[in-house]
């Protein structure tokens, strides 16, 4: 009796430390599971909750129950290329620049975080040029396949493209902000290296081009027990579920923000532990649609 009173204690313990904890948790994947679901057709019967933002500009959000064995809160922003949108990279080069206020300034429609940067000092680590001028040059020493593909666009051009063998100044076009890893080529998911950064379940933001020439964007949250997060080869098959023929990962982690007007920060950003809207991270490079 005296066991069974102490097990019931430990028990009650036990379940109020999880519910105290389980905004900033984030959770063990188990990679022996394996998963059975056909993740197009699921998004496709998705009841999104749905909001034209804009002419051109859908923005849809779910908390899907169940993707890779958890939950995951997705935001999705549907941005009609054919439309003449204008997509603009404010940046800085030291210091640092949170969404919501490039977003503001900007004066967009929707608005999310671009690609890596250095946390200490500020400003891009991976090549960006933009209106024709480099800004600056990918920095000695970083992961290649952190940078192996860039989003690129001239006039109202848009492509995803994996790096040049000859580096990244041969490109052409008068905008460019490289990330990786490259998800997706040619309608193809790419296999990725086995390392912790690909394999690991984080918030994640990546960009991706369709047929009928639309920009995906997709902002999934994680380190939550409300939104664990996704590997990169996850998020790969997200894009590719989700209509894109390219693909592309950005910063994720606590970078990972998506803004929409008149709504604010729409996602739930980690950097400060707690699934609210409140964990915005500064960062180097912002997308901003209008």
């Amino acid at each position: 009796m005296k066991r069974n009173f102490i097990y019931s204690i430990f028990l009650f313990l036990f379940v109020i430390s999880c519910k105290k904890n389980e905004g900033g948790t984030q959770l063990p994947y188990d990679y022996s599971i394996s998963h059975d679901e056909d993740l197009a057709e699921l998004i496709g019967t998705t009841n999104w909750n749905t909001k034209n933002v804009a002419d051109g500009i859908v923005w849809k959000y779910y908390q899907f129950p169940r993707i890779f064995e958890s939950k995951q809160y997705v935001n999705v922003f549907e941005i009609d290329l054919k439309k003449g949108l204008k997509i603009e990279i404010p940046y800085v080069k030291t210091g640092f620049l949170k969404t919501s206020e490039a977003a503001t300034a900007q004066n967009a429609s929707v608005a999310f975080n671009g690609s890596y940067f250095n946390t200490s000092t500020g400003g891009s680590t991976v090549f960006f040029r933009y209106d024709g001028q480099i800004v600056n040059q990918t920095v000695n020493g970083f992961n290649s396949y952190r940078e192996n593909g860039a989003f690129t666009f001239t006039g109202q051009t848009y492509q995803i493209v994996p790096k040049p063998v000859a580096g990244w100044n041969n490109l052409s076009s008068t905008a460019a902000l490289a990330g990786g890893p490259l998800l997706i080529q040619d309608g193809k998911v790419l296999e990725q290296l086995n390392v912790d950064f690909n394999n690991s379940r984080h918030p994640r933001t990546a960009v991706g081009l369709t047929k009928d020439n639309k920009l995906i964007v997709a902002v999934i949250d994680g380190r939550s027990s409300q939104s664990q997060g996704v590997t990169i080869p996850q998020l790969g098959e997200i894009m590719a579920a989700l209509g894109c023929t390219s693909a592309l990962n950005f910063d994720g982690g606590g970078s990972s923000t998506a803004w929409v007007r008149g709504e604010g920060i729409v996602n739930y950003p980690s950097d400060n532990g707690k699934f609210d809207h409140e964990g915005e991270r500064a960062v180097a490079t912002v997308f901003t649609v209008k």
